[in-house]
């Protein structure tokens, strides 16, 4: 059983280990991490904009923050948690881990992280911003 779990072990602490360092090495202060290149070449925000700040607030348990920062990092962090349990229980009482996702999910997804880019990026939308 042990085999079986050392791939969701592995990602676990992998994501682990990056909130972790974004945990410690604050993004608020300056010369951390790289700015976001779209951000930089046209002062738009991008879907990830604000994600490094969101991911800080979070480790340190501050989710209004860390909504504010990346709203939408926050609902992938859930999700990822969620999908994350599932994978190891279907592990663990060993059945197959699937996710299936059709063209009509991807595009609802895909569709959804548009709106939040572009709405983000509209003055009535700067409650988005990070």
């Amino acid at each position: 059983m042990w085999r079986r779990l050392a791939v969701p072990a592995g990602l676990f602490a992998a994501a682990a280990a990056a909130f972790a360092y974004v945990g410690t090495v604050d993004p608020n202060e300056p010369g951390h991490y790289p700015v976001c290149p779209l951000y930089r070449l046209t002062g738009l925000y991008c879907p990830g904009c604000g994600g490094l700040r969101s991911a800080h607030a979070f480790v340190h348990g501050d989710l209004l923050t860390a909504l504010r920062d990346n709203a939408a990092g926050v609902a992938a962090y859930l999700a990822f948690a969620v999908l994350w349990t599932v994978w190891m229980v279907r592990t663990m009482r060993g059945r197959p881990a699937r996710l299936d996702l059709g063209p009509a999910q991807l595009w609802t997804i895909g569709a959804l992280l548009l709106v939040f880019t572009v709405v983000r990026n509209l003055p009535v939308g700067s409650w988005l911003r990070p």
